[in-house]
């Protein structure tokens, strides 16, 4: 691997938010469709743009929803951490976040002492009901209940339940941005997974996705983010399920041409570590961004959420300007990711905001 930047490169982390909000919404309409059904209706390669059905055309789902949120609560998380001194704030800045964006789903909870999301909660389409998880939800009732926002009631050592559901990994490419070491990010990841679901398959997805988009967003190729990633998995309590998914995915990324019935079997993606397998290898096939995203949609599973976790690599490997035009400008909320990543670059970067 290459020497690896300081920083996150700006570009990279605005194609990683963007991305992710591509592929998001050109799987949404897709989910759940058997794939003669999805190539009956697109053509045999899947759709081509954004498509009217589900929630609008272009439009995003909850995978954007929280992962913007995520990334909204690690920028002020790490900036209280440079006001204060002292870190280990973020976990339950995230949960606050996750709790704001709850309310947003029309969910009813006793009031409690919570700030979190900032202007993000002034954007329609990211605080209306866009298909959330059952498990999110649940978990996020549970800390409700609790009336203690900001301390995480789901924990990597106090599970929350036993879901390894991908809404964990989904989420978490944001916890990749900041940080000096791939070792905290992947922590990170796996800590923000944590809160909703509790399976090792669950949350070390999400840490394998958060250390590929450090080394991604710091000029890694994806093979060697994917390596590095797969190192930091080495040794973690319940590795087996996503370490075997991922050895799946780079073996038959080399077996042969990259087709939707090959990524199929690699599971649907509904759970942690089938969703980052089936990312990974659409992401590792050859072509363009653009088409390498749509592979990552067309089969008969959660195509939103392979969707943007591919589109969050790739974004974060070649930049927003990988993506075809009509797609950055036609996805639902372009504005906001460009303004939050603003944000995240500032916040990471060598001369971070003043916080006086």
């Amino acid at each position: 691997m290459p020497e690896l930047s300081e920083y996150p490169d700006p570009e990279r982390l605005l194609g990683c938010l963007l991305g992710g909000a591509i592929g998001d919404a050109l799987g949404a309409p897709l989910e759940g469709l058997s794939l003669d059904v999805i190539r009956d209706r697109y053509g045999p390669d899947g759709p081509g743009g954004f498509v009217a059905e589900r929630f609008g055309a272009g439009a995003v789902t909850d995978d954007t929803q929280l992962t913007m949120f995520t990334a909204y609560a690690l920028v002020q998380a790490s900036a209280r951490a440079r006001a204060k001194g002292i870190g280990g704030a973020a976990p339950g800045m995230l949960q606050v976040a996750y709790l704001t964006w709850l309310r947003g789903q029309g969910e009813e909870f006793p009031e409690q002492d919570m700030v979190g999301g900032g202007w993000l909660v002034q954007e329609r389409a990211l605080m209306t009901r866009r298909g959330p998880g059952r498990s999110t939800l649940g978990a996020l009732r549970k800390a409700a209940e609790r009336r203690r926002p900001g301390v995480p009631l789901g924990t990597v050592g106090e599970p929350i339940n036993d879901s390894k559901g991908c809404g964990g990994v989904m989420r978490a490419a944001p916890c990749g941005f900041g940080f000096s070491e791939a070792a905290h990010a992947f922590d990170m990841g796996c800590q923000a997974a944590a809160i909703t679901h509790g399976h090792p398959s669950g949350y070390l997805p999400a840490g394998v996705l958060a250390a590929m988009v450090w080394a991604l967003l710091r000029g890694a190729e994806v093979r060697d983010a994917l390596e590095l990633a797969r190192g930091h998995l080495q040794g973690r309590p319940g590795n087996g399920e996503t370490a075997d998914a991922l050895a799946r995915a780079v073996r038959l990324a080399g077996e042969g041409p990259a087709t939707p019935e090959r990524l199929q079997t690699l599971g649907g993606g509904w759970t942690g570590e089938e969703a980052i397998a089936i990312a990974v290898y659409a992401a590792l096939a050859p072509g363009g961004a653009g088409a390498r995203v749509r592979l990552a949609v067309t089969h008969g599973g959660d195509s939103d959420s392979t969707g943007a976790i591919c589109g969050n690599i790739l974004g974060a490997r070649h930049g927003a300007g990988a993506f075809p035009q009509a797609w950055r400008d036609g996805v639902e909320v372009r504005e906001a990711v460009e303004r939050l990543a603003a944000m995240c670059s500032a916040e990471c970067g060598p001369n971070p905001p003043d916080t006086r």
